[in-house]
């Protein structure tokens, strides 16, 4: 019980990247070393059963828009916990500094992890002068690409001395490829026939993660190579408005049937070992938990050029960078792959590689805990 205490501010626990690598941080930081709480500013979902820790878990039920009475009590709940370090993630929480200030918390960190859904390209002005202001509670700024990094120190005044940019980590226990190659997902409907190929993706679908584009990609490529009907299924993974749209699309295209769309999934490791090619049409991204999953599954990545995606995908040799929101330059992505079978193994096996050496989960937690001992360090 004498570990310091780290209280993690979120604006909810749910499915997500976000919420996943703060999962992974805290089962595997040693109780040793820290003690962990988290504040959830709406609230929590069964996802916070995949804590293996026992770490509380606090909901403030924040009501929309300005609500003083959710900052009074985590005030409050501040000055209870008494943590040595509070760190918030993203813009949704990047508020809840000033609280940690007055409420006495000695450190403070804020993370980074990718755009909010309405300022996708990170150029809203308002916003930019909101994390300004807020730069003057923050002792340590944790943003996961470089792409982040420099909207920090050109766009925010950062000074550099107070960013440490921490790429996510995946878990290779849980997501590797099958040793019996390519496996059927549970409840796909596709058939293992000889010489198909199953693309898909999977995230929330809705706005910044633009599924559509992959579904007019597709739709588009079987318009022009009318060939690949036989061979090419597409699976897109998640819930959101954007199910219901990509669904409408097939349906008018009458490709319905060659498409999977099965919502929420909670086995996401073993759909990707049922894929051949993964691809990530996002508008924008910070550090793509799904994309390194699918590199440790063994997949080839298609990924738009946006973010934090080039720092995990080296275009031509684990994958193919494309321009946001172009489905016809996807789809002659898509087609070059099909064509190319050998191209397909050939990435899938150097993806594998690049994540088993450069975004291995300990190399992760142990750079966050190098960051929470040296702020400690220098308090002391």
């Amino acid at each position: 019980m004498n570990s310091p205490l780290v209280a993690h501010i979120i604006y909810r626990l749910g499915t997500g990247g976000l919420e996943n690598g703060l999962v992974n941080l805290i089962n595997r930081t040693p109780p040793e070393r820290y003690r962990h709480a988290v504040i959830c500013l709406k609230d929590s979902t069964d996802f916070g059963q995949r804590l293996k820790r026992d770490v509380p878990v606090y909901e403030l039920h924040r009501r929309e828009g300005q609500d003083w009475e959710a900052h009074g009590r985590l005030y409050k709940l501040l000055r209870e916990l008494k943590p040595a370090i509070v760190h918030t993630r993203n813009l949704a929480a990047l508020e809840c500094q000033f609280p940690a200030w007055l409420a006495g918390v000695p450190l403070r960190v804020h993370g980074e992890h990718g755009w909010d859904v309405f300022d996708p390209d990170g150029d809203n002005r308002r916003y930019q002068w909101l994390r300004r202001f807020f730069r003057l509670f923050v002792h340590r700024y944790i943003p996961l690409s470089c792409h982040l990094e420099r909207y920090l120190r050109e766009k925010i005044g950062v000074p550099e001395s107070r960013i440490s940019r921490i790429c996510n980590g995946v878990d290779t226990s849980v997501f590797h490829p099958s040793p019996e190659g390519r496996r059927q997902a549970p409840g796909c409907p596709f058939p293992d026939r000889r010489g198909q190929i199953i693309i898909g993706t999977v995230g929330r679908m809705h706005g910044v993660k633009d599924q559509l584009t992959l579904t007019k990609a597709f739709i588009r490529l079987l318009d022009r190579r009318v060939e690949f009907r036989e061979r090419l299924r597409l699976v897109l993974v998640g819930e959101g408005p954007l199910r219901a749209e990509s669904r409408v699309l097939l349906e008018a295209a009458g490709m319905a049937d060659l498409a999977w769309l099965p919502g929420e999934r909670s086995d996401i490791a073993d759909i990707l070992r049922g894929l051949d090619i993964f691809v990530l049409p996002s508008r924008a991204e910070g550090i793509s938990n799904t994309i390194l999953e699918a590199m440790a599954t063994g997949l080839p990545v298609i990924a738009t050029e946006v973010g934090g995606n080039p720092e995990l995908v080296v275009d031509g040799v684990t994958g193919t960078l494309v321009p946001k929101q172009d489905p016809t330059a996807m789809a002659r992505v898509l087609a070059a792959y099909l064509d190319d079978r050998n191209g397909i193994l050939a990435h899938g096996t150097a993806a594998l590689s690049r994540v088993r050496e450069f975004f291995t989960l300990d190399g992760m937690v142990s750079r966050y805990l190098q960051v929470y001992d040296e702020l400690l360090s220098t308090r002391h």
